[in-house]
Order: structure tokens, then sequence, then C-alpha cells
């Protein structure tokens, strides 16, 4: 709606409000466009604006006639008060359309609204653009309000549906691309978010030799991107490692490692153009080109977060053993309090009146007796109009009706269901008083317990379980309903009540006249004097949602009757209009208790009424010449707005017009603004009653009708750092953070009240301090029901003084309202305790911070001013977030810049930083009851991730400061006490282990026997292969098979000795290849090896492409199958063929045999290399000499007892590492038979591998983490039906997977435990381990102890120490052994910088030593002293003489209490991480699977997640399981749980697709791979927010 000044629509001529009035309607009917009503209305309202401009100074943020909106905003108190507004389909009502855009007026004041604009002004002068979040095109489709909406009932209606405004087309994200935070244009990467999703114009190829042009310089130069030189001011501040450029396959990372492959010159960038240079690139730390969207806005995050924070970081730490968590250092400038100790207030005595009745019950006794005609109650109906009159004579009739049938009808004769005493629940709508009053009555006259709630409407309401709770603790075991009531509630399909969420099973009685049974003439209903039996139990919802019933005592009813009836002068036969919930608080006690006490007449005007007919009460008070009208400031608001339709009105004949939510802070500005519109209707200022009300304490304090002529009370200004600490101080200075606060009247009569302390004991505060009402009276709550512990805290609270010395003997009940005694013992509120958010030591009020944000133009975004403001404990502090329902017609720009000046309106007003603003779609957030928003449901969904946010803005950075101080990491050297003394260093045993001896078998019975051969003669395999192909020709040495576990291809000895002698012949004559050239297979020894899966295939054709260059083969070896691909259109696109040496097809080889076969002289030449891509990205060929193959191999044979006679399983691919050498080399040197299946097939065949554990009885299989994770997550859920199919494993003696990384501990347990009831032994379940320099150092065989598991503690290991802990210790971390130690091969652990030995339990890098470690690696310019010291080199104290080779990993080396083979105790080597996978963060040392263990526990939605660091910031990639809704849900989850678990701040998150984190063959991650596509903008993200 149109942007206006304020114009007194009142003070218009007559036909112009009727005009505006049509106006309204059409727009509201849809028959006018937004843009249509704008216009005509600016034309009808041009005359008068000229006159008024000059007086009225627009307020800044008026964008929009305001409307009656809801007070659902999230003031904390989920009553009544927090409801929405409706719009009218009437065309008699002829009220402005209330568009979604409202705010919620029950916060409205202009002082503070101008004051939060001033403040957005200064900030707009500092021009802070923050990173805009990027979000792909299909995440934009917010769900449709109308499907989120539970169905309309009277007792709790809803929003109106959309209205006309959300017919308009969403804002294309085109509209804002480019355009920057504060509209200034930017350069085009700075708050772009164009997506993958989103066509592109399309450009012809440009030629290799072209330079990519620059993207186009801005307006306005951004701050950072425009120059080299302020680039490398923005990164002053940041570690950057000096890495290369390098292809995504394999990023070079100069590591103290050193480099592992150079690369040639011409190496590129995926995403560049082949030409471009590398000086035409901006040199981020990877060689990422400056117009990728990514790094420019990690840039400005880089920027905004430099920016100093808050609170200055104090130099006082404290500390937690490892931890040093900071403590804030109290500052000396805060102001503190300095008042005397306050004096309890008394209120006046309470009177005595002669014809006061002994209980409530016989004030009804009375009156049905004596005025039977006289009415009670009038009810309205939906149009406002009344539908009936109930007369103290029918209702006194009708409750003694109901009292006799609840004690005597509900059961057989003998056995009645209830006695008095017993509690029963009483479900009425809000539209139906008289049902609700009768049943009531009626409880009372059997001496009932009545338990009022709210009417159910589906099993998923908001809170359900909670009432189920509040009806559990109760006891209650039967329900009372109206018939109209009991057909509307939810049903079973036979037609049974529904069992309600968390509720007790219910017996339904409806109370409707014609069921009840008229009681004997003799009988009567007992009436006892007012005692303290309960008499009724009010529910009350806490902060956490938790409800409780607050037992109200026969004599506390009374009291407060009486009491209510002195303080506001109630006569007998008044009228009072009533627009509260009867069933609870202010509604109840002067609606239904007082009135009947008093014979006044209630008019009942339900919340129904109200949203089709706002102005119905003021109606109502002036038909009925009313003296006393109960509200809240919502209705207030409501009359306004509609009040040009009232003209006629008056209320005058008002005394008391009682503002039931005074007490909240905000309703100032409503009282003021109602007053200001009906003064001229009669309405008297000295009228308006603000009052303090809670559930335990009742009414806590009223302002009395005031005299005619007298003059208003004062109003207090207070400062809000003030209040914010505590402490009441005027506002002087800041008037930017001022709350003006409204006092409540005095203390009830005959209570006594004092402030306390709100937390730790009630100690009494001092006169100028904060702190909770508590009160002392005969009329409060005597306890929460069924709850004795929380109800010693709240109602039996003894203050004491400062010395700790309780004031004296009676009890107080805490009010749970925050406030202070003002002049003249006048009681001011400020706050209620469950809004109330502890910061950092500071207090914040919810409702002040709704305000806030609703002051900040919410007109564009925020839908009907649906505000939800909440903290959440993450890092041992509060944290606030706020949840706002976005319109439906925002646009995504509108909605971030709302979000970003909600932030700096917030620093500046309140001092405190947001953790979390999120925005859900309209229409989505838990209600409650009247419409407001049920703020523990709303919090409770937040931490489970089913909020759903469209929108999300995470602040860590800025809010969160209380991280630990970075560790300064100390000068290495070899200090005194590394000094050796024996195999000890510094009093420990040196931290090293050996397998058992690789002996030399001499003895020929046993070669004999073991079916051998003289060991001395074969050092190289293919003597071996010649020799066994003589020996044994027809012995089976391997069988591969298919999907259907069918053997496709067998070998045996001479099969596969023949076919080599073919392949070295093509060779020879096909390629002219010399002695020494390398040859890569890209081949399986039988079938093409990579089926074409699109996922590998692209890996797989992205890393062949650089295999010829690194690895300078001579020619390539292939089948058919893959030599067709590889010719194939869609290679060409990744792989220049042209380039490539030649390639021969071995399915067609010639049939004649090599002239010669080729002897190497010595065992040390290179037998083959071994290339694969390491977990950082890397591509590394080592060198593997035939000695280190016959090593190897007979190692593994007398690890795993492998010879002629056994059989294995192999599920692994057979390209690299110990994979290879299982698959290929093992059976050729052991002689025992492979059974060889590939990991693909198991793809479209789970049961392919165990199947053949169980049909072939194998005792020894090796597999990958990727099968076994296919298994566990395929099969976990199907072992009846393999057990069903007979696969059995009980046969399987070692299941070992092979690995280059820490076992996976999780993965291992629960494929044991899964997998156990098919025969699976819980020890049968180990691992290996191995690095580029040794391919196998650990391997489980058959004759060492079980792998033992340790505890280590979190905290030590990223200070690079190693403390063992108990299980379940907190911060503990369960580490696996990594399989015993391969015979012949020798580890110690080493201080990676000093190079000296370490003790037992410490960390260091494994190194090992080993006849079977790799010679070197393969490098094509022949650099190999640049790694030399990898596979050759010495400790630097110890033992100088023996050479080690470094693997790289991190690990301890622990002796166990277990024995080996030979009888000594064990040593367990543990592997913790790869040295260079490690992050530094914050001066410590983490590992990703860490991080990555805890994001992955966070949601349920989140598959795989990896974690890199990118300029010092942690960016976490998390893979989407669930449904792209889910995306924004994980943002908070992964950021609290990386911040609880790692003290971390994560920089960036990232949510992918699932299968978009590549992994290797291994199943390991690449996360350097996944770090590059990132920057290089390739991920197509579902969403990235970037946390500020």
């Amino acid at each position: 709606v149109m942007a206006e000044p304020d114009v007194d629509v009142s003070a218009l001529p007559q036909e112009v409000r009727e005009q505006l009035a049509e106006l309204d309607l059409e727009l509201s009917e849809g028959d006018i466009t937004q843009k249509g009503y704008e216009k005509k209305r600016a034309k009808v309202l041009a005359p008068y604006l000229t006159q008024t401009q000059n007086l009225v100074p627009p307020p800044a943020y008026d964008e929009q006639s305001p409307g009656p909106s809801s007070a659902s905003a999230s003031a904390p108190e989920p009553g009544p008060s927090n409801s929405s507004s409706s719009s009218s389909r009437h065309r008699h009502t002829r009220r402005p359309h209330r568009s979604g855009g409202t705010r919620d007026e029950r916060y409205r004041s202009d002082i503070h609204t101008e004051a939060v604009q001033a403040a957005l002004a200064k900030h707009k002068e500092e021009k802070m653009a923050l990173p805009m979040p990027t979000k792909r095109r299909s995440a934009y489709v917010q769900s449709p309000i109308d499907n989120c909406t539970p169905p309309d009932s009277s007792s709790s209606s809803d929003d109106e549906a959309v209205s006309s405004e959300s017919a308009e087309p969403q804002h294309s994200p085109d509209t804002w691309i480019n355009s920057s935070l504060h509209g200034s244009s930017t350069s085009s990467s700075a708050s772009s978010t164009l997506s993958h999703g989103e066509s592109r114009p399309t450009q012809a190829p440009q030629p290799q030799s072209q330079q990519v042009p620059p993207p186009p310089t801005p307006a306005h130069p951004p701050h950072s991107h425009s120059q080299p030189s302020a680039l490398a001011e923005a990164f002053a501040q940041t570690r950057i490692d000096p890495v290369g450029v390098g292809p995504p396959d394999m990023p070079s990372q100069a590591q103290a490692r050193g480099s592992r492959v150079d690369l040639p010159p011409n190496a590129v960038v995926r995403g560049m153009s082949r030409g471009q240079s590398r000086s035409s690139m901006m040199e981020t730390a990877d060689g990422v080109p400056v117009s990728s969207r990514v790094s420019t806005k990690i840039q400005q995050l880089l920027n905004t977060l430099k920016r100093p924070k808050r609170p200055p970081l104090s130099e006082f730490f404290m500390d937690d053993q490892e931890e040093i968590v900071e403590v804030p250092q109290v500052d000396p400038n805060t102001p503190k309090p300095e008042g005397r100790q306050i004096i309890p207030v008394k209120g006046e005595p309470l009177g005595v009146v002669s014809n006061w009745p002994p209980a409530l019950q016989a004030a009804l006794t009375r009156w049905g007796a004596t005025q039977g005609k006289s009415p009670a109650l009038t009810a309205l109906d939906i149009t406002g109009k009344p539908l009936y009159t109930l007369t103290y004579g029918k209702l006194w009739s009708r409750s003694v009706k109901l009292a006799y049938t609840l004690l005597n009808k509900l059961g057989t004769k003998n056995e009645q269901i209830l006695k008095p005493g017993d509690r029963v629940a009483l479900v009425y709508p809000n539209s139906d008083p008289a049902m609700f009053w009768v049943a009531f009555y009626g409880c009372l006259l059997a001496e009932v317990i009545p338990v009022p709630i709210e009417v159910p409407l589906s099993r998923k309401d908001a809170g359900s379980s909670q009432v189920g709770f509040l009806l559990g603790s109760c006891g209650v075991g039967l329900a009372l309903t109206s018939e109209i009531c009991l057909k509307g509630l939810p049903k079973t399909p036979t037609g049974e009540i529904l069992q309600f969420k968390g509720w007790p099973r219910l017996k339904w009685v409806v109370t409707d006249s014609k069921y009840l049974t008229k009681p004997s003439k003799d009988w009567q209903p007992h009436i006892p004097t007012a005692n303290t039996d309960t008499a009724y139990i009010e529910y009350k919802a806490s902060k956490e949602g938790t409800v409780m019933g607050v037992a109200v005592s026969k004599v506390a009813m009374l009291t407060h009757c009486q009491a209510l009836t002195q303080a506001c002068n109630y006569c007998e036969g008044e009228t009072l209009v009533n627009v509260l919930d009867f069933k609870k608080d202010m509604g109840l006690w002067h609606g239904v208790l007082t009135s009947v006490m008093n014979r006044i007449h209630t008019i009942s005007v339900p919340y129904a009424v109200m949203k089709a007919c706002p102005q119905s009460w003021v109606q109502r008070v002036h038909i009925h010449k009313a003296r006393v009208a109960l509200v809240k400031c919502r209705d207030l608001h409501w009359a306004m707005m509609a009040h040009r339709d009232q003209r006629d009105t008056s209320l005058a004949s008002l005394r008391m017009l009682i503002v039931a939510d005074g007490a909240n802070p905000w309703s100032v500005s409503s009282c003021d603004a109602f007053l200001n519109v009906f003064q001229a209707h009669g309405l008297k200022p000295e009228v308006i009653c603000p009052c303090a009300t809670s559930p335990e304490a009742m009414t806590v304090a009223i302002r009395r009708p005031g005299v005619a002529g007298a003059p208003l009370p004062a109003r207090a200004i207070l400062s809000m750092t003030g209040l914010s600490h505590g402490v009441i101080r005027v506002n002087t200075e800041d008037k930017n953070s001022a709350l003006t606060v409204q006092d409540v009247g005095h203390v009830m009569p005959g209570a006594l009240m004092c402030i306390v302390k709100p937390d730790g004991p009630p100690m009494l505060c001092k006169t100028d301090e904060i702190g909770e009402i508590v009160v002392n009276s005969r009329a409060g709550g005597t306890m929460y029901y069924g709850l004795s512990g929380v109800t010693k805290n709240t109602f039996e609270v003894i203050p004491v003084n400062a010395s700790g010395t309780p004031i004296g003997e009676i009890p107080f009940v805490r009010s749970g309202l925050l406030g202070f005694v003002g002049p003249g013992s006048l009681i001011f509120v400020v706050g209620k305790n469950e809004g109330l958010l502890m910061v950092s030591g500071r207090r914040h009020n919810a409702d002040d911070l709704v305000a806030t944000a609703l002051a900040v133009e919410p007109v564009k975004t925020v839908y009907r001013g649906r505000i939800a403001v909440f903290s959440v404990t993450v890092f041992f502090d509060e944290r606030i977030v706020i949840v706002a329902e976005q319109r439906p017609d925002a646009s995504e720009e509108d909605s971030f810049q709302w979000m970003s000046r909600v932030l700096q309106a917030i620093d500046s007003i309140h001092q405190v930083g947001l953790y979390c603003l999120a925005l859900v779609p309209a229409n989505t957030l838990p209600k409650t009851p009247l419409g407001g928003i049920h703020i523990s449901d709303t919090k409770q969904l937040f931490l489970e991730g089913a909020l759903h946010p469209c929108n999300i803005l995470m602040c860590p950075h800025t809010c969160v400061t209380n991280m630990p101080k970075p560790r300064q990491k100390q000068p290495v050297g070899v200090g005194p006490a590394s000094i050796m003394v024996g195999n000890l260093v510094a009093g420990k045993r040196i931290a090293q282990a050996a397998g058992r001896d690789l002996g030399l078998i001499e003895d020929q019975d046993l070669v004999r026997k073991l079916c051998m051969w003289p060991t001395m003669m074969h050092q190289f395999l293919a003597d071996s292969l010649q020799w066994r192909a003589q020996t044994d020709p027809d012995h089976t040495l391997y069988v591969l098979l298919n999907a259907k576990g069918v053997a496709v291809c067998t070998a045996t000895c001479v099969q596969l000795h023949k076919r080599a002698e073919k392949i070295a012949a093509a060779l020879m004559e096909r390629s002219g290849i010399n002695i020494g050239e390398n040859v890569p297979l890209r081949l399986h020894l039988f079938t093409p090896s990579f089926g074409c899966q699109p996922n590998t295939w692209f890996t797989f054709l992205a890393s062949l492409s650089w295999f010829p260059q690194v690895s300078k083969a001579a020619c390539i070896l292939t089948t058919q199958v893959l030599t067709k691909i590889l010719r194939s259109k869609e290679a060409a696109a990744t792989v220049n063929i042209k380039t490539w040496p030649i390639i021969i097809d071995t399915d067609d080889l010639p049939r004649k045999r090599p002239p010669t076969i080729y002897k190497p002289p010595n065992a040390e030449m290179i037998a083959y290399m071994d290339f694969s891509v390491s977990t950082t990205g890397m591509l590394t060929g080592v060198k593997i000499s035939h000695a280190a193959v016959s090593a190897l191999c007979r190692s593994i044979k007398l690890q795993c007892e492998l010879y002629s006679s056994r059989q294995i399983a192999i599920c692994l691919d057979p390209y690299c590492g110990l994979g290879f050498v299982l698959w290929c080399l093992a059976s050729v040197y052991s002689g025992h038979q492979s059974i060889l299946i590939p990991p693909m097939e198991l793809e479209s065949s789970l049961t392919l591998w165990l199947g053949t554990l169980s049909q072939y009885r194998i005792r020894d299989t090796f597999c990958s983490y990727s099968v076994m994770e296919l298994c566990t997550k395929g099969l976990g859920g199907q072992t009846d039906i393999l057990k069903a199919r007979g696969v059995n494993l009980s046969c399987v003696r070692s299941c070992v997977v092979v690995a280059e990384e820490r076992p996976r501990l999780a993965l291992t347990h629960s494929f044991s435990k899964l997998f156990k009831d098919i025969g699976l032994s819980m020890r049968a379940v180990s691992t290996a381990f191995g690095s580029r320099v040794n391919l196998a150092i650990c391997l489980q065989g058959t004759t060492g102890p079980d792998p033992s598991t340790v505890y280590v503690d979190m905290k030590s290991l990223r200070h690079d120490r190693v403390r063992l802990v108990e299980r379940g210790a907190p911060q503990s971390l369960p580490l696996m052994e990594s399989g015993t130690i391969l015979p012949g091969v020798r580890v110690i652990i080493v201080n990676p910088e000093t190079r000296g030995p370490l003790g037992d339990s410490h960390l260091g890098e494994i190194w090992v030593n080993s006849p079977h470690s790799a010679t070197g690696y393969y490098t094509i310019y022949g650099e190999e002293n640049l790694q030399a010291d990898h596979f050759n080199t010495k400790l630097s104290f110890g033992d100088p003489q023996t050479l080690w080779a470094r693997t790289g990993y991190l690990g301890f080396v622990k002796r166990t209490e277990l024995t080996d083979s030979s009888g000594d105790r064990h040593d367990a080597l543990f592997v913790v991480g790869s040295l260079d996978e490690t992050l530094e963060l914050r001066g410590l040392r983490y590992h990703p699977i860490d991080i990555e263990t805890s994001v992955s526990r966070a949601h349920r939605s989140i598959g795989e997640s990896a974690v890199f660091t990118w300029t010092n910031l942690l960016v976490v990639v998390a893979e989407l399981c669930g449904s792209e809704q889910d995306a924004l849900d994980l943002v908070p989850l992964v950021t609290n749980v990386v911040l609880e678990e790692h003290h971390l701040i994560v920089g960036v998150v990232v949510i992918v697709d699932p299968g978009v984190i590549p992994i290797n063959s291994r199943g390991e991650k690449q996360r350097m791979h996944l770090r590059d596509s990132f920057l290089a903008d390739q991920l197509d993200p579902i969403y990235v927010a970037y946390n500020m």
C-alpha cells in the first residue's frame, strides 16, 4: 500500500472518507490492483496532503496504511494476545484491507521507530555490503501457505487465507542480481546469486589463444576486487598456504613435506580457457580466476569479518582442562545498583463487606434464587449480534443439573466414575461461553476440579503433547464438552475421537442440557465455606513449552474476587464487556468469577467475532452502556483501524478500560493511540487501567480508575543499556536506546510485594534494580498440581536480605514478571522471565527485540508482523534467534536487506549480536490457540531442523565472543627432556613396534608341503609364474564373478602364463617399446576395469587425461570396449587422444610367443609403478622394485597363512595400492585361489559379495569401505531375507578393510552388528593400513591378537597430544588399531618437526622401515632429490643409521596387555589421520573426519559431508538426502554442532546434492578436488550460506 504521510482520516469530509472506504473494499475484494489502488488513493488525498504535510513530518518507516495486525508476533506470552488478523468479506463492514505486511501494532512506538531509523542511517554511512547467500533456482519456491495452515475452527481461528497480493508473480532473482545490499551498484559478482540452473547467454567458443575478458568494471568499485593491492591488504589478516596452480585432479600443494608431483607448464584449471596465462588470474591462493563468484563472496565475507567485534576481547582466561575458554572480564563502566535495599510494599487492607458470600458457589445460589431473571451472560454470533442471554436463574439450574449428573449418572449405581476432588478437563470453543460457564460452575458445585484447556484441532497441534503432560500430571480421565464441539473433534476412520499425541486416554461427556438429568427434590449441592481445597486448575506454559497446572484453592478464588471487587470498585448489576479468553487469566477472573460474585452482566466477545468485525466490542460498550471493558492492546488497535465506521459510538459510559497486557512495556503506545482517537467519542483518559498478572500470583497490580481531572500518572523513560545490566537509569545520553514504560498501578488489596533477584537465591533488590516481582497474598495460586519439586521454587519463596538472612517466615509466590517499584509505590513492569534472554551476562527482553525488528520497515518482508524471538544455548552462552514469517510476494533481495538491517538495528540499539535470523514462508510457524506464534514449538523446530526457512542469515562470527584464545605454537627444538637413555625418551619407552621376522624357509620338506618353491631362487614374480605353469599348470589362480555370482572367467597358472607371454610379444612388436619404459594398464586382468557408471566415468577420464603426461607412458594397454570409449565423442571433450601414445587392444593379441623373456639384472630394478590420487587430490606414482614386490607378497603370505589349497575373496578396486597387490600379484606368489568380485557389480546385485562368502565358505576376505558401506546401508535391514536364502557367514575368520586412512570404527561396528544375525563373528572385521611410501604396513592376520580400541581426548589431539580417557568420557574419540604390523615391517613414531623419536602414547608421524617400501616417487623431470627424505630419511638422534620412509600419517603406538604370536606384549599402532589433510585453525590441528562426523550427526537429512579451509575460513559441504526444503534447516545445525564440539566457527556452509563430494576408488573423500570445484563455481550447490 502506498507510502503516505499521516492524514487524520477522521478529519476528512464525509464523502472523501466514503470514497476511501470504497477503495479499501475494492482492493480487499480483488477488484482493483495494488498499483491502481495507490494511484486512486493518492488522487483522493492529494488536496489534503498539502495542508497537513507542513504540520506532520512523515514517519520514516510508514510504508503502508497500518491494518489491524496480529499481536501474533513473538510476544513470548503465547496467550490470546498473540492473534492474527483476518480479512473480512462482508460488504457492510467497509473497513480497510489489511495487507500481509502489516506490522504488529502492540509494538508500535513512533519514538522507537525514529530511533531505529536513526541508528540505521549511521550504518548506511559505513556502507558494509554483506555477501548474499547463493541459492539454486528451485530453492526459491516457497511452500504454499495454504497447505501449512491447520483447518479453521471457532476456537482457534487462523490467519485469513492469502489475499490478492499473493497472486502477484514472484520477483525473479534476475531483478536483484548485480544490485548491492544498500542499492549501490557493486561488482557483477559481489552479490550476484546466479546459479547453474539459470540460462546463460550462449557465447561462441573462444579460440584457445584468446584471453578471457575481465569482469566489467563496476560504477562504484567494490571493497576488494578492483586491484591486487587491495586484495593483498584484504588477505593481510589471513594465513594462506603457498599453493601453485594445478589441474583439478591433482592440485599441487606445497606442504612441509614437499611437493609430490611436478606438472607440465601448460597445466590449466577447469573453468579457464586454455590460453589464459597465470598472470591474468588473480592470485587467490589456488589460482582461481577472480571472476569466480564464490571467491568474490568469500572476499566480501572476509572484509566484513575484519571489522572489530563489539565486546573487546579481554586477557582473562580460565583453564578448562586443556581447553582455554574465555571468561568475559567485568567492564568497570558497567552500571551497578546504588540504591538502598527495597522495603516490601503493602497493598491497602482488604475490606470486609457484610454481604460478601462465604464461597463463590454461595453467590451463585443466592443470585439464582433471588435474581433469577437478571442477565448473567450475553453471547454474540459471528457477525457480532447477540445470540442469546443466559440469566442467573438458568445458570444456577443448569449448573445444578450438571453437578448432579457428574456425581450420580456417569457410572453404575454402586461405582460412580467421578468423586469430589477428581479432576476433569473442560474442552469448549471460545465461541461458546455459556456452555463453559455452566460446566465450570457445575464442577464447582459437584466439588470436582475443572481444568479448562483449548480445543484440540489435530494430532499435530502446536504444544499438543505438552497439554497431554498437563492432563497426565493432573490425573485427568474425563473431558466435558459440548455436542457441537464433540462433532468437530478429529476422529479415527471408525468414528472414535482421535488419541491426541501425548494425551492420556479420556472419556468424553457431552454437557448440553438435553443430556443432563434433573436432580431429585431432596438433592442439593454441598457448598462448604471456602477452604484450602483446590477449586480449579489453570494451565500455564513455561518458557521451555512445558504446560503445568496452577492449582487455585477455594479460598484463594474467593479472596481474589473480593480483592478485584475492591480494586475495581465493582457494583452489583453493572455491565462488563469481555474480549479476553474466558478460560484463563483475566478473562476467567473478571469475566466468569468476579462478575458472578457481583451479579454483573457480562457480554462475551469471542475472538472469531473480533476477526470478522473488529469494532464489535466498542459497539457493545456503546449499546449496553457498559461500565467496564476488558481488552488487550490488540483489541485497542483493531478498534482504531475500524473507527471510521463508528462515528456515532460513545465510550462515555466506561469507568474502567482494563488493559490485560498493560504490563507489556510496549502497551503504552497502543493506549495513547487509542485515547487519541476515541477521546472525541467520550473516552476519558483516567479510565485506562493497565494491569499486571501471572497465572501463579494471579493479579499482581492494577491501576485504579482515576478521578476526572486528576493528573495522569507519569511515564518512566529508561535506558535500555541500563535495563540490560538490570538497573534503572533514566535515559539521558542516547535517545535511540530508550524504553518508555507506563505503570500498572498499585499492589492488590491485602497483598504484600517485594522485588528479588531473578536468578540465584531470592535476595531483595535495591531500589534502582530490576528484579522479579514476588507476592504474598491469600489470593494467589497454591502449587503446580502434581509437581511438588517445581512448586517449592515458585510458591514457597522466602526473600533474604543482603547478608542472606530471611526477612520473615511468610512464603511469597514468584510472578515471573520483571519490574521495579516507582515513586508513590507505583509498580512498573519491564518484561517477563519467560521472554528474558541472558546473553554474555546481560539481560535482553524478547519483546524489545521484536519491537526493534518491527521498526525496520517490515512492510515488504514480514507477513503480518509475525516475529518470534528466543534464545538457544550454544558454546556456553545463550544466542539470540529471530524467526519471522516472510510475505509470499517478498523478493529475495528485500528479505536479505531487511535481515541485514535488523542486524544493524539490534546491534545499535541493544548492543547485542544476533546468532541467527530466519524467514519462513507465511503461515507456517506453529500457532497458539488464538493464532499467535507458539514460541517454544518454534524453538523446538529450529533445534530439530524442521523449521524449513526460505531465507537464513547466521552471524556466529559477530556474536560468539567467548572463543578460546588461539594457541601460540612453541618453538620446536631438541630440548634436554628428549635425551635418550637406552630405548627410553623422556622417561618413556620409545614408541616403536615391529612385525614378525620375514625369515627365509630353507627346509625342503616344508617347501613341498606348502607347495612352495625355493625362495632364494625366485626373486621375480615372472619366474614364480613360470615355475607354477610348469609344476601345477591346471591349478586355478583366479575366478572372476559377474553380478549374478557366476564365474565368467577363470585363469589357471598355465593360461595366465601364456597370456602374459602374448602381451609381452605385442608390446615388443607393435610399440617398439624399450626396456624400462612405462605402460599404463587401464585394464583388469580379464575384463574392462570400469563399466560406464557416469559418476566414476568422468572422474576416471579426468584422471586419465593426466596419466600419459605424468607417467610419460610409451603405450597404453586396454580392452576393446575401453578403446572404443576412449575414441568416442564424449571422451574427446575431456581427453585429447591425439596427444596420447599408441593404444594396444589386449583382446586382439598376436598368436606368437616373444623371442626372449627379459630378466632384470637385479631385483632392485623397477617392477611396476603404482599411481593413485591421494585424498589431498594429488596424483602420485611410486616406484616398486622386484624385491619389494616379492617381499610384500611374502609378508602377506605369512600374515594371512596363504597357500595353494586356500581360497580368498576380494571385493576391491584393483588399480593401486594393496588392492592391486591382492588382486593381481599375491596369488601368483602364494598359489592360493583368488575369487575376484568387481565392486561395481554390487551396485546391481547387493548380495553378491556376502553370497559368495557363504557359497564358497571363504575364510579370508578383503574389501573396501565403499563396499562395506553399500552392504550396511543396502542390506542392513534384510538380514532375515539373507538368512532365508541360506546366507551364512560363520565361515568368515577375517574380513579386512583395505584403506589408507584412520579405521572407520562406526562403520565396521555397524557392519559387524548387523550381520551378526547371519553368523558373522564380532571379531572377524578388521582394517589394513598402507600409504603411498609403503603399500601395506598393517594387516590383521590369523595369528595376532584382536584389534584393540582406545578412547582419546579430542581436545588433547588438537594440541598434538594423546590423552587416553575412559569410554563415554565427554569429548572422547574412539580409535581402533589398524591391524597387526606385517612381518618384516618396523614402525616408529617421530616428531615431524624435530625428527626425533617420541615416547609411547605420543602423537607423531608414523615412519616405517621395511623391505617392501617403495623406492621413490616417479617424476617427469627426475627431481627425485625433492622427495628423497620421504623414502630414505634418518632420525635426528637415537638410531641415526636406519633408513626410514615417512608415511605422512599421524599416529601413536601403545603397548597393550595382549600378547602377540611370539609371546611378547603386543604393540598396537593407531592411525589418527593424514598430516596433509589436517586443518590448522586457531593454532590447533583438526582432522577433517572428526568435524565431518559431527556434521553428519547434526540432522537426519545430511548424508555425507566434507570440510576444508579457504583463507582461514572453515568451509563445510554437506550432501542433502532429504527434500530441498530441508536445505536451509541444515545451516544453523551445522554451525551449532561444529561450534559446540570443536570450538570452531564455520565460515561457509554449502548444501549440495547427494554424490557431489568426490570419492576415490578406496572410498576416501577427495577434499581438495571439492575445494577447487567449489571455488571455480562448478558445484551447482542447492544453497551457500556465508556466516557473518
